[in-house]
Parts: structure tokens; C-alpha cells; sequence
């Protein structure tokens, strides 16, 4: 991890600025943290001492069952908060966030700005709509399992954990998160390579067409 200092952390502060989120001058508190592919910004278990908000890049959040398997539960993608739960609720069981891609966050530090934040009446308003959207979010996740095909939340999927045209998840991962077996992802899987929407390169995909894929997961979106 990388903390930017000085005119580096300057630009990224006048460029992406969030000052609008907050009543309060927001800007001489927040530290600048970049992360590589498959860095963990939080690790599971352990509590963060930041509010983060994502300005460049993407981000999964795991969860670790009692039997020890390891489940991708949802995306971070740029202009998500993540660490809000640990802001609201001090005794919140953290879950693990690792970057997807090289990943440059907003980090609010705890110990400078909790107080403040939780008696910011612009910043709970915001941080209310965020919450709203992600709740929503994560309810038609479930309900896309059972009225749309495959094909359509794949596409979904490889959009959203690729590293630009580089897709390398793990295939087990895969079949969890969309509730599929292995043996139908590999059919499609084979079909998107047939129909040249993917590439396969040893152990990972190559997209060769992402709009073919967009127009797939868009149906999502549009539902």
C-alpha cells in the first residue's frame, strides 16, 4: 500500500474532491491509499481504521464461513464507500476486502473524524442514499439467480472482476457466487470463446469483445 503525499495527494484531492459530501472541511483529514491487484486493503477479522471511498479502480468483499470456505459476497466499484459499517457499529464482525484491480481510495482516518462524520446531518444523509442503493443492489443479485440465464450474469461477472481486458477468477469462486454448477459455467464459458467474446490464455480469459458482454449484462440493468 501507498499513501500519496504532497502535490500528489493534492491532485487527487482537486480532481476527485468530495467535499460536497460532508458539512464539514472534509479535505485536511484525507490521507490518499493506493492499492495493487489482489492487495488486501482490510483483512477479514480485523478492524479498519479508515472510511474508505473508492476513486479509482475496483474492489470484492469475502466473508469466511464457520466450516472455512471462503465466499466472494459483492463488488466495490469507484464512488462506493466501504468501512461505513464499522463507522456505524463498533462491534460489526469486518469482512475482507482485497483490490481487484490497482485500486486509489479515499481513506477517512477513525480516531480524527468519527465523531464528527456520525454528527455530520449532510454526510448520514448521503451515506442513507448509499446504503440504499447497496441494499437494493445486493437484493436483486438473489433474484437475478432465478429469472435470468447464465449467459446474461457472467457477462455481469466478468465485467466486474476483470483487470482491464484480463479476466482470472477462479472458477469454484465463480460457481458460488452465482449459485451455478461447474459444469454448466464451463459450457458457457466455451461459448463465449466459440462466439469470440473471450480469449482463453492458460490459466485466465482475455475479453476480445466487451461490447458484446455489455450488451449482455445490460439486460440486468435494465430489468
Amino acid at each position: 500500500m501507498e499513501i500519496y503525499k504532497n502535490e500528489k495527494r493534492q491532485r487527487y484531492l482537486e480532481e476527485y474532491s468530495i467535499g460536497y459530501l460532508f458539512a464539514f472541511p472534509i479535505e485536511e483529514f484525507l490521507e490518499v491509499h493506493e492499492y495493487k491487484r489482489d492487495e488486501w486493503i482490510i483483512q477479514e477479522g480485523t478492524r479498519p481504521d479508515f472510511l474508505f471511498y473508492v476513486i479509482e479502480g475496483k474492489a470484492k468483499i469475502y466473508v469466511t464461513h464457520q466450516n472455512g470456505k471462503v465466499s466472494l459476497i459483492n463488488f466495490i466499484n469507484e464512488e462506493d464507500f466501504f468501512g461505513e459499517m464499522e463507522l456505524l457499529n463498533p462491534i460489526y464482525y469486518t469482512k475482507g476486502v482485497q483490490a481487484s484491480t490497482k485500486t486509489v481510495c479515499f481513506a477517512i482516518p477513525f480516531h480524527r473524524c468519527r465523531a464528527r462524520m456520525l454528527e455530520d446531518a449532510t454526510f448520514l444523509r448521503e451515506l442513507a442514499k448509499f446504503l440504499s442503493v447497496k441494499s437494493t443492489q445486493m437484493a436483486a443479485k438473489y433474484t437475478q439467480s432465478l429469472s435470468f440465464p447464465l449467459e446474461n450474469r457472467l457477462a455481469d461477472f466478468i465485467l466486474q472482476s476483470a483487470d482491464g481486458e484480463v479476466y482470472k477468477e477462479k472458477h469454484v469462486t465463480v460457481c458460488d457466487f452465482l449459485g451455478v454448477s461447474y459444469r454448466h459455467l464451463l459450457y458457457v464459458f466455451a461459448q463465449f470463446c466459440d462466439k469470440g467474446y473471450l480469449q482463453k490464455e492458460g490459466r485466465h480469459y482475455r475479453i476480445l469483445q466487451p461490447k458484446e458482454l455489455n450488451g449482455l449484462a445490460r439486460v440486468l440493468m435494465n430489468e
